[in-house]
């Protein structure tokens, strides 16, 4: 069995996106003196759900590729899945920055559509590792 190093790269990159979301709740919180909640925030409010989103989704995925990595997914194709999905969060993060991204407040559909593009690669990365895996083993 080879280390997923795939994975691990992915997870360097997702580690490193955590923490600066993390960083950013963090000072947020400090110059608003807002310790714990969002205080009626909404600012507050999109940080923490970008921060979560990506909590909520990177770890179970950098898991399941780790898994296809040493199993029966080619590597070209981990390799690209890893792409789209660090791409997908990026661009996500990148929509939830703004009111127009997390709520359709104010003009324009640049964040929405990257904020669309962000959830769908997230879910398509899923999609596909979970058909990999079980076409492959079954």
């Amino acid at each position: 069995m080879t280390i997923p190093m795939i994975a691990a790269v992915a997870g360097a990159i997702l580690a490193m996106l955590q923490a600066l979301l993390m960083i950013l709740v963090g000072l947020h919180r400090l110059r608003n003196r807002i310790a714990l909640g969002t205080g009626d925030d909404p600012a507050l409010e999109r940080k923490i759900r970008r921060h979560g989103n990506l909590a909520e989704n990177a770890a179970l995925f950098l898991v399941v590729l780790a898994l296809a990595e040493m199993t029966v997914v080619p590597d070209d194709v981990v390799r690209v899945i890893a792409i789209i999905f660090v791409f997908g969060r990026i661009l996500h993060a990148i929509a939830l920055s703004t009111a127009s991204g997390s709520h359709g407040a104010g003009v324009g559909r640049l964040f929405p559509a990257l904020r669309a593009i962000g959830a769908f690669s997230t879910f398509g990365c899923f999609i596909a590792l979970g058909f990999y895996i079980l076409s492959g083993i079954f």
